[in-house]
């Protein structure tokens, strides 16, 4: 296997990636990265990363590492959270980290087009997108938005044993995961593109919830 002409140490100072550097990752490697960004977040080990010398370097083109499907909440800030700079990762943001056609627009774009090696859906503890929907909150556009979530509150309440409203911080997280998985089988049922790179091994499509107390992101089991 070609060795990746990136230093461990770069790794948490996220040095803009060339298109050369980017083409040798391979999507495990990627996932490992966000894993050790993490762990750097975690445990407060952060280096310096977006300095006017990496702004000027990202303004020559972008290659970033992966994309990161993330809910619209303010309380998780996504580069943050992966110790990633400007130019590392293409992040899409919307209330429950739901999957609609412009979003598969974005993440083929970041996979096919500008060489993203990762596709990350990334939920939340305490998500009020999820909350809402367990209620059954009907207002303006947002119901529409929460339609896309009632699957997973429909799903986790199957096997579910307790409380089922919003107020059970268990079921939200029960919820929270089964909407990640199901984010997860829409991407792969309704992108061809993505799917496809995915049985080819170019990119890896995974899963996990950011824990608001830790800041350390699990990820999950994906069901077969």
């Amino acid at each position: 296997m070609e060795e990746v002409s990136i230093k461990k140490e770069d790794i948490l100072v996220s040095e803009p990636l060339s298109a050369e550097q980017q083409a040798k990752l391979k999507p495990i490697e990627v996932l490992e990265r966000l894993k050790s960004g993490n762990k750097a977040f975690v445990e407060d080990n952060l280096t310096i990363r977006n300095t006017t010398e990496r702004v000027r370097k990202a303004s020559l083109g972008q290659y970033p590492k992966a994309v990161i499907l993330s809910c619209l909440d303010s309380r998780v800030p996504v580069e943050d959270v992966f110790h990633s700079g400007i130019g590392n990762l293409f992040v899409a943001r919307v209330a429950g980290n739901v999957v609609n056609d412009d979003i598969l627009g974005s993440l083929e774009y970041a996979c096919k087009v500008s060489g993203a090696k990762v596709v990350l859906v990334l939920g939340h503890e305490y998500c009020g997108a999820i909350k809402s929907a367990i209620s059954d909150v009907k207002l303006g556009n947002i119901t529409t938005l929460l339609d896309k979530i009632q699957p997973a509150v429909k799903e986790a309440g199957l096997t579910f044993k307790g409380d089922k409203t919003a107020s059970n911080e268990a079921f939200v997280e029960a919820v929270c995961n089964a909407n990640v998985l199901l984010a997860i089988d829409q991407v792969r049922k309704r992108s061809s593109i993505l799917k496809e790179m995915e049985q080819k091994g170019e990119i890896l499509i995974v899963g996990a919830v950011y824990n608001m107390k830790t800041g350390r992101v699990e990820f999950l089991t994906q069901r077969d």
